[in-house]
């Protein structure tokens, strides 16, 4: 795991220098540069050392020097796609570097060499006889990679601050980008916080033609449901719970593979549990790691405890206060490089922070909530179309506001949490339940919030599209599609990697394994969710391994008590001036009142809020 950078274009080679130094988290083991001043291409990579820790550094070239790579991520099929590249007489000149076999595969196959690949990555691959720059991101967006195209200049980062390190770059903020974050706390690609600064969405790759000075973007891949009816409908549970433990036990084994010790993140929930499990089934010892808290509604370290014990683990725990919790937030909101309102970015930071002092690699279960249909939102979606069919429009907002008088509680996803939400998103189109369920404001919300004028249709533009891009009418599979395709991409996957490498460590994600989801993505939906019981045909594949209360405990998630904080005055919603050009700051401020008097719960939007503003505050050359 790595940090990339680089640029095209006419600036001295102490701007690689800069762009290198302000990511040593993500690569601290080594720098890697190479510049050829004549056409002015600078290459930039930062190690994580973890396989091929001897022969494995970059940039990598080829054996003529004409194909050179800064590459971030894991192929975890590389030992077999180098048998079938030697076979086909390739060469290699490292002993088991999955950054030369992607090399070798782009002179196989060219760009479709990542149609080949199973992994987590983003690279860059400059090849000097076709005069190009050859850039992708993996599938799911695991790997962050960002580009900026302007008067001459191609640059492109990991981090939005490798970019900001150039000299010649200092964009303003978006206006769009701001009502998107506070549309859904968090900015789908292609978007940034910045003009001109975009992420390469994942399962695209792209073309920069150094004679032209034009990009090409291409889609190569996404996430399509497409359940296919079972053979054998009386054993079809069965064939499809011995498939996934094979599919995601291969997954598991394949991601333990490196040249340095790997530990499991274990909550104790199913999808930690499972991988926990299946770790356990190798040859060496597992180690896990959990952090729990003092206050029982956000605790989840019993549980993790117990699955350690069962999976034999050496489980490393490391228990907090909230409250020494809530006096680490300045020191995450001052690292991170954009703007990301997922308020369980803070555990998440303290997890990887205990796991960065014993490893450098964990396994962690996301993508299992978004394929296995896991979130509470699919089972309020059989009653969200009974709500739809049997109340009329105009009596669903006297319902809201009855709800809304509901005792405000900040305990961890509390009942009234739930209902408020649940209703918030009936009050619209089909196409908008899950934004308007997962985003801080609602969409009317929204507009009463910013000063410049909404277009919906604009500003839910990717969400309209994750929705209507699934070819199927059933909700659940329409609602899975849009969790994998934007919320996975955007929110959890950015979540784990800048909370993962800010720390140094590198999180893999068997969830995410190529073959398991191709086959997760064709068992029909009736399978995934059975009544109220989410992850069924998951849970029916554990079954023989994990014990029932651990398969069908209740989720808690991975909270903090946000809306606690603000309401005790712990966290300020005082807004600075630099948001007053975006939100009616009077607003904004008579929100953080009703919040306080706990007339209302205004968590999400007030937390947006102040990450926003804190990231904003900062000079352009410290947010580098």
């Amino acid at each position: 795991m790595c940090g990339i950078g680089g640029f095209i274009g006419n600036h001295a080679p102490a701007v690689a220098e800069a762009m290198a130094a302000v990511m040593p988290h993500r690569g601290p083991d080594g720098i890697g540069l190479w510049i050829d001043p004549d056409q002015g291409i600078h290459l930039v990579h930062r190690r994580l050392s973890i396989v091929d820790l001897g022969t494995g550094n970059q940039p990598m070239w080829d054996e003529t020097g004409e194909i050179g790579i800064v590459f971030n991520g894991e192929i975890y099929n590389h030992t077999e796609l180098r048998q079938r590249l030697i076979a086909a007489g390739h060469v290699f000149r490292t002993d088991h570097s999955d950054t030369e076999v992607v090399i070798q595969g782009y002179k196989a196959w060219g760009p479709d060499v990542v149609e080949q690949l199973n992994g987590m990555w983003a690279f860059a691959i400059l090849d000097r006889r076709r005069g190009q720059l050859f850039l992708s991101r993996d599938r799911f967006g695991e790997k962050p990679l960002y580009f900026h195209r302007r008067d001459g200049l191609f640059a492109f980062g990991s981090e939005l601050r490798v970019l900001l390190a150039h000299p010649a770059i200092r964009p303003a903020t978006s206006p769009l980008a701001v009502q998107k974050y506070f549309a859904h706390g968090y900015l789908p690609a292609p978007h940034t916080i910045y003009q001109g600064i975009e992420q390469l969405p994942a399962g695209h790759s792209a073309i920069y033609d150094l004679a032209q000075k034009s990009l090409r973007v291409s889609r190569y891949w996404s996430l399509v449901i497409d359940p296919q009816e079972p053979a054998s409908p009386d054993r079809a549970e069965a064939q499809y719970g011995e498939a996934i433990r094979e599919l995601l036990g291969r997954s598991v084994r394949q991601r333990m593979v490196a040249d340095v010790p790997v530990g499991i993140l274990l909550s104790g929930g199913v999808d930690s549990s499972a991988i926990a499990y299946f770790a356990s089934r190798g040859s060496e010892p597992i180690t896990s790691f959990n952090i729990g808290f003092e206050e029982k509604s956000f605790d989840e370290s019993s549980y993790a405890r117990e699955v350690a014990q069962l999976t034999g683990a050496r489980h490393i725990v490391e228990r907090l206060s909230l409250s020494q919790a809530s006096h680490l937030l300045p020191e995450l909101l001052d690292r991170l490089d954009e703007p990301l309102a997922d308020a369980s970015l803070l555990p998440c930071y303290l997890l990887f922070r205990h796991v960065g002092r014993h490893m450098k690699v964990a396994l962690g279960g996301d993508g299992g909530d978004e394929l296995f249909a896991g979130y509470d939102t699919f089972r309020a979606l059989r009653w969200a179309k009974l709500y739809e069919s049997v109340v009329p429009r105009p009596l669903r907002r006297p319902i809201r506001l009855v709800a809304g008088m509901l005792p405000v509680s900040h305990r961890n996803m509390s009942l009234d949490f739930k209902i408020k939400r649940t209703l918030r998103g009936l009050d619209y189109n089909r196409n908008m339940w899950n934004a308007a369920w997962l985003g801080p404001l609602s969409p009317q919300e929204l507009g009463e919030l910013m000063t410049q004028r909404i277009d919906l249709d604009e500003v839910y533009s990717e969400a309209l599209s994750a929705w209507n891009a699934c070819p199927q009418e059933n909700l659940v599979d329409k609602t899975m599609q849009f969790y994998v395709n934007l919320y996975l991409q955007n929110d959890i996957l950015t979540k784990v990697d800048r909370s993962s490498m800010m720390h140094s460590v590198e999180c893999r994600a068997p969830f995410l394994d190529l073959d398991l989801v191709n086959y997760v993505r064709r068992i029909p939906s009736r399978f995934k969710l059975r009544g109220d019981r989410t992850k069924h045909i998951l849970k029916v594949a554990l079954e023989p391994l994990l014990p029932d209360h651990i398969l069908n405990r209740p989720k808690k998630g991975f909270g903090v008590p946000i809306g606690k904080w603000f309401a005790d005055g712990e966290l300020s919603a005082d807004s600075s001036s630099v948001l007053h050009s975006y939100l009616d700051c009077n607003h904004f401020a008579q929100l953080a009142k009703e919040h306080r008097q706990e007339a209302a719960d205004h968590r999400a939007v007030l937390w947006a809020g102040l990450v926003l503003d804190r990231y904003l505050s900062r000079p352009t050359r410290m947010r580098t």
